[in-house]
């Protein structure tokens, strides 16, 4: 079963909660986005919510998320770019965004904590909007839906799951 604070939350919340849990990803709100998505689906599949309503606040907060981040890497990055510029993470995915820039674009949403670092690096290497929106946007409609989808279509083993987690 879907843990009772889950459950409260989004009883009390509604909606604002799928939207806030994936806008504050990026900004330190340490929030599970996998268990989200799927109890989303999950609760919207057994009617406690709308699977529209549910799917497109989830939606609304990643891209307003990774949007965000985008913009403050693209104006304000200069400054962490001195901070970091001898730190050899941050150099080896900057070497690495401009190699395979739009396939590490692709692949960064599929990965946690990546997804909301990712579209700030992008941002601070001054890689056009429209370029960033075109990778990261299609991608991540393609991993929201895929996991939505699973919350939809494997209830049982997703919940099993999520219990041997404890969540």
């Amino acid at each position: 079963m879907i843990s009772n604070t889950l459950l409260e939350l989004v009883n009390q919340y509604g909606y604002v909660f799928f939207f806030l849990a994936f806008s504050l990803g990026p900004f330190g709100i340490p929030v599970p986005n996998e268990v989200i998505i799927l109890s989303g689906s999950i609760l919207s599949h057994t009617g406690v919510v709308n699977y529209w309503a549910t799917y497109s606040a989830i939606v609304t907060g990643l891209l307003s998320a990774i949007t965000t981040s985008y913009i403050l890497g693209r104006f304000f990055g200069h400054r962490f770019k001195k901070r970091w510029s001898n730190n050899r993470y941050f150099l080896k995915a900057e070497s690495m965004l401009r190699r395979k820039g739009d396939l590490a674009m692709l692949i960064g949403m599929f990965i946690p904590v990546v997804r909301y670092a990712m579209p700030l690096l992008i941002g601070m290497s001054e890689i056009h909007f429209k370029k960033f929106a075109l990778f990261t946007y299609s991608s991540a409609l393609i991993w929201t839906i895929t996991y939505f989808a699973l919350g939809i279509y494997f209830k049982e083993p997703v919940l099993s799951l999520m219990q041997v987690l404890g969540y």
